[in-house]
């Protein structure tokens, strides 16, 4: 008998991962855009560890909210998709089961066949077997609007914290340079971090966050330093 083969997929991760990623991301360009912006207006250490700090905080409790928010509208509907399901399960489970038999046909299997096998699944968990087959909800893709909240905030502020170390130990006239440079730095190295986590190749993913972490810190240092220059 050969052993028991236990497999783990990628998709697994899915849920925490987009989470760390965007909060992550969102920490290093936005707090490092914010500090190279003020950085170019004011050569003043103090306002740009103002600012920074001020970024973090803000950011970090914005990203929980928002994941919440938004990952909670989904597990709403897939609740409410959740209890459809249990009410047509136990007021037409002929109907359901010949549903189920129309899904496993369209997948390839014959008629025959594609009956005894929802017939066997469901006899072993018949909501469990709707909800995946039919609905597309498991456990590795089920929204979880608390850990996407404390994932993205814990992420955000991490990566948040990167520019303002970088701008504690830079001299004042440097932050722009040091703080953007290092920046970059840090986001190829998180999307070939993120890329090489999900399985993907890590090229386009470093090229894309590389590219509009620059765009956000260049604008923001053109606009800081016209309004400094104005001031």
């Amino acid at each position: 008998m050969h052993p028991l083969h236990r497999e783990t997929h990628l998709i697994e991760r899915i849920g925490w991962l987009r989470a760390a990623v965007l909060g992550a991301n969102d920490g290093i360009i936005s707090t490092a855009s914010l500090v190279v912006g003020v950085a170019a207006a004011s050569n003043s250490s103090s306002e740009v560890m103002v600012a920074g700090v001020a970024a973090l905080v803000a950011g970090a409790t914005s990203m929980a909210a928002g994941e919440y928010v938004s990952v909670s509208s989904q597990a709403d509907t897939e609740s409410a998709d959740l209890a459809k399901e249990r009410r047509e399960l136990a007021e037409q489970p002929e109907s359901e089961l010949d549903e189920l038999t129309n899904i496993y046909v369209d997948r390839g299997l014959t008629p025959s066949l594609a009956r005894e096998v929802a017939m066997q699944l469901t006899a072993k968990d018949v909501f469990a077997t709707h909800a995946r087959d039919e609905l597309g909800l498991s456990a590795h893709v089920v929204a979880r609007p608390v850990q996407a909240a404390f994932t993205s905030a814990g992420t955000f502020a991490a990566g948040a914290a990167l520019p303002l170390v970088m701008a504690v130990l830079s001299p004042p006239p440097l932050i722009p340079w040091i703080v953007s440079g290092g920046s970059l730095v840090a986001l190829a190295l998180l999307g070939a971090i993120g890329a090489w986590t999900g399985g993907a190749g890590i090229f386009r993913p470093m090229l894309r966050v590389v590219f509009w972490g620059a765009v956000a810190m260049g604008a923001t240092a053109a606009i800081g330093r016209l309004v400094g220059h104005a001031v």
